[in-house]
């Protein structure tokens, strides 16, 4: 797998892409060219190719829009069409990074208060700034829920 560590995001999606359409598993190939189509329009937009941080955000973006389109189907009764986004979700969370334990996470919030210097709810975005940049790929809901809580302790204080 040492050729598949060199290989960039993008490239390791053209390979999948290839992959699925030789299997004909319409999922993945469906949820690929959605993929490959947002990463050239960012590429477009750039005017340069992206690096995988960006092709990273650009995927944490498709991510939040499946869970977001999850919870709506969900609303309106749609229960087929919310497993078809979850389905979705599951194969871009295969270009993601790997997720954070929850206690990682805590720590990171909590160095990262640290680090801002913050000391309540109204420095949020100070917080956020730091560390976002630890945390990409990750739903950023959970993460401000997760540091809104964190400050209302500090203010409480």
């Amino acid at each position: 797998m040492s050729l598949n560590d060199k290989m960039s995001l993008s490239e390791k999606i053209d390979s999948d892409l290839k992959a699925a359409m030789k299997a004909a598993d319409k999922l993945v190939l469906e949820t690929l060219r959605m993929v490959k189509s947002a990463l050239k329009y960012k590429q477009i937009d750039k005017g340069a190719p992206l690096s995988d941080d960006e092709a990273i955000a650009v995927l944490s973006t498709l991510s939040k829009q499946r869970r977001d389109s999850v919870e709506q189907f969900r609303k309106g009764d749609r229960e087929d069409l919310a497993q078809k986004e979850e389905a979705e979700l599951q194969v871009l969370k295969g270009y993601m990074p790997p997720e954070i334990a929850p206690e990682e996470l805590d720590r990171l919030i909590e160095q990262s208060i640290t680090e801002s210097g913050a000391g309540g709810p109204q420095d949020m975005g100070k917080v956020m700034r730091v560390l976002s940049p630890k945390v990409k790929g990750m739903d950023g809901k959970l993460v401000s829920e997760k540091v809104r809580a964190a400050l209302s302790g500090k203010g409480a204080k």
